[in-house]
């Protein structure tokens, strides 16, 4: 069974020309300064002042990693079903209008296949804004069947992950994903194609817990929350304080859960780099 089925001046009343200002600024939250969006947006969505790293959607975040913003998008018309007739403060099935209409995307996935300097890659790139990338039916089928085409077609594999876990209003269904896409994962890994794991933030849950930490290289973006459950449950669980910087990709990397922390200017060379040793 199927469970995925310019900014412009204005005048007022007095004919003087107003400019709207509203969305030209951002606050950093990392040094609290004021910064002009056309900057950060030509840094990347990083801050200049701070190297904070701003959430990005998973369209900006594939025009960063491919050549020239060139790719061919592959499985992004399946979309849930809505299996449980899930209903909390509003119906599931509201959610995902909603999410669709302020996202343009049927799920919080977007498969592609492109070139990333110079060399053909799969990529599956989690979108945060569309219920908070959560994996249901929709996102566990679509990364399936990237890991998949990079089988058969024997093509380097990119995963970004930026989500809070599992989706619960798909219930069993949702972590019954955790089990598809890392058996698809072995099937990569018997096949010797690369599976690179690029953890944004956030990467939280059951993604955390299953695909986002099988890459034959885990890397993250600097400040990145990355962890399975919240600090509170952990806390309350283990009776300890937990110390500065716990779920940061930074504290991960000193612990060995990740193999590298790269900056976002930095990312598509290092995976160019990455894929030219694991290929060659």
């Amino acid at each position: 069974m199927a469970w995925f089925k310019r900014e412009s001046g204005e005048l007022d009343t007095s004919g003087e020309k107003r400019v709207k200002t509203e969305g030209l600024w951002v606050k950093c939250d990392g040094c609290r300064q004021i910064i002009w969006k056309k900057d950060l947006e030509d840094n990347m969505n990083v801050c200049p002042k701070c190297d904070k790293h701003f959430r990005i959607d998973a369209r900006t975040r594939l025009s960063l990693l491919l050549d020239d913003n060139q790719y061919e998008t592959f499985d992004g018309d399946i979309a849930s079903t809505d299996p449980l007739k899930f209903v909390d403060l509003k119906p599931y099935s509201s959610r995902l209008k909603q999410a669709q209409a302020d996202t343009g995307l049927n799920d919080a996935i977007i498969n592609a296949h492109g070139k990333l300097q110079g060399r053909q890659v799969v990529a599956s790139v989690m979108e945060y804004a569309f219920i908070g990338g959560s994996m249901g039916a929709v996102v566990g089928e679509a990364i399936t069947r990237a890991v998949e085409r990079a089988v058969d077609t024997r093509t380097p594999l990119i995963i970004v992950s930026a989500s809070g876990g599992a989706r619960m209003m798909e219930g069993v269904i949702s972590l019954m994903q955790l089990a598809k896409i890392s058996a698809a994962l072995a099937r990569l890994d018997k096949a010797k194609v690369p599976y690179i794991s690029l953890l944004t933030d956030p990467t939280t849950g059951g993604v955390t817990a299953s695909f986002a930490m099988l890459g034959d290289l885990n890397i993250a973006e600097p400040g990145a929350l990355i962890g399975f459950a919240g600090p509170r449950v952990i806390e309350q669980t283990i009776r300890q304080k937990l110390p500065p910087g716990f779920q940061r990709s930074e504290f991960l990397l000193q612990h060995g859960m990740l193999d590298a922390v790269v900056p976002r200017k930095e990312l598509k060379p290092y995976i160019a780099r990455a894929l030219d040793f694991m290929v060659a």
